[in-house]
């Protein structure tokens, strides 16, 4: 009978829903495990095969853990601010509000389908007052504490999505990660929260979690930490001073000039008239540039003297000061002093415009190359001359600070996380303006800020929300005057960094989350999701963490204690979108193969953490398996109720079927248990596929006793991979209950792993003449003569000159002959 999956499905997933067998019960805490996917993003109506990939193999690992006995919570919510929706508003006239609904709805129903455990008494969305009233209490403690505050800045403006970007929300090639659109440099008044102050610890907090060692390096990377010194620098003829911080400060006798990035405070002040008109259009050429251009080493070097210099305070000479765009004003103090002769940078540009190259560590002989950025003895540096860097550097800090000119400092290259977004559908910051008061937080008890309904989605650069003059004309808070309210919403990313804790109990209205289940149940334990968030939305929800450790709301120091990432599902070697084409339908092959069987498939492919291209060429493969497995046990139908279930066998008492089969439960047993625990899915499925052909060759020649004994742990390991089927295999069996209710722990009989013979193939140019049942690890001596008595490879050998033999250890002899 073929496996009817329409009909098992419908019937496991309404049970499930019935009986809320996925509810966790949150108040045992013995064996508890907090298990989470990075909740879905509803910009469309459909699951598409990415989010399959990174929801049911890690519903499998949560179900397989489940079995093991533990109290899993596996919460599923949605992301639901964002601005596909926003642009779908502008494009279609459907409001943002009214889609979002919509593709939540549509969504729920397609990861039900998924069967995936999800505790759907835990569901939330960031879109509704009740959770992004939160968002703004936690944007008014930050701000509180200082670590929320608005300047004017230089910021990434993406022309197309008309918004704001984030440093992290800018990729390599300098275009914006949502629309590639090439992202431009403004100045605006922006809202900020001081990330910076937690950087030390972002560090360090990285040396005590379960990460992959490629994300935690990212971070580090981003964070940027560096270790030097800040000089001061004279202005001839000026009393101001430029501060410089270098990771270098030994090379200083080697400055022989110093360059200012075009937005530095001084550079109006001190370049002369003689100068001025180069400075300007060298500045209205630059300012566009993104970050990524403005740094880029193969981009040609371009520059414009000031016609000012400082004075070297190493040696007293006076030396040019330059503009560039490779010298950024966030970074660092805005100013560098240019040491050409060991930075690759300075030297190119020192060449094209012909300044001073002075050499202050003296390369090996053998080096052929421009700037030397190695170790060795400090050169033509005075005091300095014949110190290795390390030496060099200590003494000239001690230098500096004697004169105070300088002093040691620490630097990071991490910057503030810009949150303003001037769009309508993300979380209204609770901040009024007056003219009496100025800037003036919401008071608590008048939150949420909701948002208002009507509003005009345009692309004019500017904020949907001021569209709206009931939204934005109020009253202070403080003094009672007319007042107008801040109309940029929060980056979506302020949503995300929290969420987690809101899943343990989303309706609680009293407070942010329910700290008491918080500190019991956080942090997450296992956490699975993209790759491409280490520096965004990994970092920021770390940053939050701490921070509600600091007020005192959360008991540990980081949300996510293990870390998986997920590979990436391509097709004909391209990421997957609409524009191209080549997005794959889940749904065509659910409706023609079931959903335990699509899962299954996509954890088969390959390594989880490598992903790869879309074929559905071995999907038949799997569907055979699940066929196969629904028929043995059907054909085994009740076989729970007239046999008595056993933990463990006798293997002295067993016939040779019975010993084969025993032996191999036990060692997939093993293999399966060490393979799923470690997110290796294909080698898992891989290893029931072998245990279904043995059972399925021999279990006729077996007890009821052996036969119940190898389905009752064949059900167990289908179920975490194709649930509807284990549990329908399960029930088969003669099971009167889910198989998650009050789990059998399926203990591996280590004896049973020990193989006492084994079958050794004998191959005569290279076709097999004969199997052979021999020892473990035989001697090849025993083999060849056992080999060499068998009549069928005498008949191929016999009167033939042995050209070469070749034995591999208990598997095959391989005789070659002419």
């Amino acid at each position: 009978m073929k496996y009817p999956f329409n009909e098992i499905e419908k019937k496991w997933q309404t049970y499930w829903d019935e009986s809320n067998i996925n509810s966790t019960n949150l108040s045992d805490l013995e064996k508890k495990l907090y298990t989470l996917v990075m909740f879905i993003y509803p910009s469309g109506s459909k699951t598409h095969i990415g989010h399959w990939y990174n929801y049911a193999p890690t519903d499998s690992w949560a179900r397989f853990r489940k079995l093991k006995g533990f109290n899993v919570f596996e919460p599923m919510g949605y992301d639901a601010f964002g601005l596909p929706a926003e642009n779908y508003a502008i494009k279609t006239g459907v409001h943002p509000q009214d889609s979002t609904l919509q593709n939540i709805k549509d969504i729920r129903d397609q990861l039900k389908t998924m069967g995936c455990m999800y505790d759907w008494n835990a569901e939330l969305m960031t879109c509704v007052p009740e959770y992004y009233k939160w968002n703004q209490w936690l944007f008014l403690k930050l701000y509180e504490k200082g670590l929320a505050y608005r300047k004017n800045a230089p910021v990434n403006w993406c022309p197309s999505c008309q918004t704001v970007l984030a440093n992290e929300q800018v990729q390599n090639d300098g275009t914006c990660e949502r629309c590639s659109t090439i992202v431009e440099q403004k100045n605006l008044t922006q809202w900020f929260f001081k990330i910076t102050n937690y950087a030390d610890e972002l560090l360090d907090g990285l040396e005590t979690i379960d990460w992959p060692e490629k994300t935690k390096s990212m971070q580090k990377n981003w964070i940027g930490k560096s270790f030097g010194a800040e000089i001061k620098f004279k202005i001839d003829n000026y009393s101001e001073n430029i501060e410089v911080f270098t990771t270098r400060p030994d090379t200083i006798f080697g400055a022989t000039y110093m360059v200012l990035a075009p937005e530095h405070n001084l550079v109006d002040k001190i370049t002369t008239a003689e100068q001025k008109e180069a400075v300007e259009e060298y500045k209205n050429k630059v300012k566009n540039l993104s970050e990524i251009d403005r740094t880029s080493t193969v981009k040609e070097k371009s520059g414009v003297f000031t016609g000012a210099y400082a004075i070297n305070p190493a040696n007293d000479k006076k030396i040019p000061i330059w503009i560039a765009d490779y010298v950024l004003v966030t970074y660092g103090s805005g100013a560098i002093m240019a040491v050409p002769g060991q930075d690759e940078r300075d030297w190119e540009f020192a060449e094209k415009f012909d300044l001073p190259i002075i050499r202050t560590v003296e390369p090996p002989a053998e080096f052929e190359g421009k700037a030397y950025t190695g170790d060795g003895p400090a050169i033509n540096s005075d005091f300095l001359n014949g110190l290795l860097i390390d030496d060099a550097k200590k003494k000239i800090v001690e230098w500096l600070e004697e004169k105070k000119i300088g002093t040691s400092k620490i630097n990071f290259r991490l910057r503030d996380w810009l949150i303003s977004r001037q769009r309508y559908w993300g979380t209204p910051i609770p901040i009024i303006h007056c003219e009496k008061c100025g800037e003036v937080p919401v008071p608590e008890n008048n939150l949420p800020v909701e948002l208002p309904y009507e509003v005009e989605f345009k692309h004019d650069g500017g904020s949907p929300l001021a569209s709206n003059s009931d939204f934005v004309n109020t009253t202070c808070p403080t003094c009672g005057a007319p007042a107008k309210r801040e109309v940029d919403t929060m980056d979506t990313f302020v949503d995300s960094s929290w969420y987690y804790l809101r899943y343990l109990n989303p309706r609680f209205d009293t407070e942010i989350f329910d700290k008491n289940l918080a500190d019991q149940w956080t942090p997450v334990d296992t956490y699975v999701g993209g790759a491409e968030h280490a520096t965004m939305h990994l970092l920021y929800a770390r940053f939050i963490h701490k921070f509600l450790r600091d007020i005192g709301l959360v008991n540990s120091d980081e949300p996510f204690k293990r870390l998986i990432h997920q590979g990436t599902i391509t097709n004909q070697g391209a990421k997957m979108s609409k524009s191209k084409g080549n997005v794959v339908d889940p749904g065509v092959f659910t409706s023609q193969y079931g959903s335990d069987v699509f899962r299954m498939y996509l954890m088969f492919m390959g390594p989880y953490d490598a992903g790869g291209d879309w074929s559905d060429k071995g999907i038949v493969g799997v569907d055979r398996f699940v066929q196969r497995s629904y028929t043995l046990f059907t054909n085994n139908r009740d076989i729970l109720k007239s046999s008595k279930s056993i933990e463990k066998l006798n293997l002295s008492e067993l016939n040779d079927s019975e010993k084969e089969i025993y032996r191999k439960v036990n060692q997939t047993l093993d293999k399966y248990d060490n393979e799923l625990e470690h997110f290796r899915f294909n080698t898992a499925v891989a290893s029931l596929m072998e245990l279904l052909n043995e059972l399925v060759k021999l279990v006729n020649n077996c007890s009821e006793e052996v036969t119940l004994f190898a389905l009752e742990r064949f059900a167990y390991m289908l179920a975490p991979l194709a649930p509807h089927l284990g549990e329908e295999c399960w029930q088969l069996l003669g099971g009167e209950d889910s198989i998650y209710n009050n789990p059998k722990i399926y203990e591996v009989d280590k004896s049973a792993l020990t193989v006492d013979d084994v079958t050794i193939v004998v191959q005569v140019n290279g076709k097999i003449r004969a199997k052979l049942l021999m020892p473990v690890d035989s001697e090849e001596s025993k083999v060849k003569e056992t080999a060499y008595s068998d009549e069928n490879v005498k008949s191929h050998t016999d009167g033939k000159a042995i050209v070469k033999e070749i034995y591999i250890k208990n598997k095959i002899y391989n005789i070659v002959v002419k």
